[in-house]
């Protein structure tokens, strides 16, 4: 059971497809087959349901969880060796669903520490538990609850989520709309599983609605685009409508509590985090989201404010 194979394990793990797994790996599917196959083999039981469509099954979720911690471990005590050698700070990884609301603090956070490198990693919110858990990331910033154990968290911000509608629109001089109002309308959004997606989902399921979607992307910049070109209309954080304030668009406050969002910073509460991750977290905790400015209050170490989840989905 060699680290090769183990790695080669989790990414079938995640993609639950041979052929797809293999081109990421760049091997031929008969070798990643005979390497899952001897796996199963000297664990004595199967990974995978191979009736259908391929399925990891509970040992295969028991043993990924494992791998993954495992292998974490042994890339976070790589990087921890390399910090006392004396090789500097290091990298700092972080993954989130959109970095328009980050530019701030990264761009503070690269004036302070140029020496850093910084590797931003796009990721939805259902993908940055396991990217935590296997280390491949050190923090992770999402607009959408993360329901996992073994992470702690540190809530940044909430703000309301508007819709932007085109200047021309019948609905652009209002100050507010309902969601009711919204029905039959065409909306430009992002695709399934990333948080402005759950959001309008939620938003007309509560109502016993469907949104009609006629164009999907992922960053908000190009759905306000879209939206001043006339394709539909789209919800639009307050953030992104501060942060491109040239989109001309009708930004609209929506008739309902839950349109809105919370961003909320997540790391491991077991990982080790080397000097770059701590000074990166330090800076996204502190930063004025009001302001645009840095405040200089949690002199990088403790966290007082930071909820440790202890159970699958159930915050402590």
């Amino acid at each position: 059971m060699d680290l090769n194979s183990l790695r080669q394990f989790l990414v079938v793990a995640r993609l639950e497809h041979l052929s797809r797994a293999a081109d990421e790996l760049h091997t031929a599917q008969p070798s990643l087959s005979r390497t899952i196959a001897r796996l199963e083999s000297e664990l004595g039981t199967p990974l995978f349901d191979r009736s259908g469509r391929l399925r990891l099954n509970d040992a295969g979720r028991l043993f990924r969880d494992h791998v993954e911690r495992a292998l974490g471990e042994l890339e976070a005590g790589r990087r921890a060796v390399a910090e006392a050698a004396g090789e500097g700070m290091g990298t700092v990884r972080l993954a989130s669903e959109t970095f328009l609301t980050l530019t701030g603090p990264l761009a503070a956070y690269k004036r302070a520490h140029p020496s850093i490198e910084i590797e931003l990693h796009w990721s939805l919110a259902e993908d940055m538990a396991r990217r935590l858990r296997a280390q491949d990331v050190d923090l992770c910033v999402a607009s959408q609850p993360i329901h996992a154990e073994g992470l702690e968290s540190m809530r940044l911000f909430d703000e309301a989520v508007g819709v932007g509608i085109p200047l021309d629109h019948p609905l652009a001089g209002r100050a507010s709309v309902s969601i009711d109002e919204l029905a039959g309308q065409s909306f430009v959004t992002a695709r399934k599983g990333h948080w402005l997606r759950r959001l309008l989902d939620r938003l007309f399921a509560a109502r016993g609605l469907t949104p009609r979607i006629v164009c999907e992307s992922d960053e908000h910049s190009a759905i306000a685009d879209l939206i001043s070109a006339g394709l539909g209309i789209g919800l639009i954080p307050g953030f992104a409508r501060r942060g491109d304030p040239r989109a001309p668009v009708a930004w609209i406050a929506v008739d309902s509590p839950d349109c809105r969002r919370t961003v909320t910073l997540y790391w491991g509460a077991d990982s080790h985090l080397s000097t770059a991750a701590r000074l990166m977290r330090t800076t996204i905790a502190d930063w004025n989201w009001t302001t645009g400015e840095e405040q200089g209050h949690s002199q990088g170490l403790t966290f007082p404010g930071a909820v440790r989840s202890n159970q699958r989905g159930t915050p402590k």
